[in-house]
């Protein structure tokens, strides 16, 4: 008779927080995991734009700009937040001779923009900041 009660029993009568302690447990793990694809994401996407606007920088230098010409160029072609901060350009020899290459180097601190900044802290022990330091180099010989 007993047998019968326990398989008559509704099912789940005995579960009702089950599944709102297991989200519990699982939302932080989830909410990381976001957090790490969105700062990838958008630092990604700096490092291209950092990439790029070097190269358009040494592509105008390769035909005899200024530097101040490349500088601004450079700038332009940069959509980064809190560029004007955070965003180094070095020009060499940007009137040279024919055949010497121009070199553009541009530098950006990326801060990520997440709360996950001060979980990578406490996890690396200090070693790894809430900012990255991003570097690009472009070299084309002077037309």
């Amino acid at each position: 008779m007993r047998f019968r009660r326990f398989l008559g029993r509704r099912k789940g009568a005995g579960e009702r927080g089950q599944g709102l302690v297991e989200f519990a447990l699982i939302a932080p793990i989830l909410l990381i995991l976001m957090f790490a694809i969105v700062d990838f994401g958008m630092g990604f996407s700096a490092w291209i734009q950092v990439t790029n606007s070097a190269r358009e920088g040494a592509r105008l230098g390769a035909v005899r700009a200024s530097e101040s010409l490349i500088e601004t160029r450079v700038r332009e072609t940069v959509d980064l937040p809190d560029e004007d901060a955070n965003l180094s350009i070095s020009v060499e020899n940007a009137q040279g001779d024919p055949g010497e290459s121009v070199v553009v180097a541009v530098g950006y601190e990326y801060n990520l923009i997440t709360p996950l900044a001060g979980i990578v802290q406490f996890v690396s022990g200090n070693s790894i900041g809430p900012t990255l330091a991003m570097e690009a180099e472009a070299d084309m010989r002077l037309e």
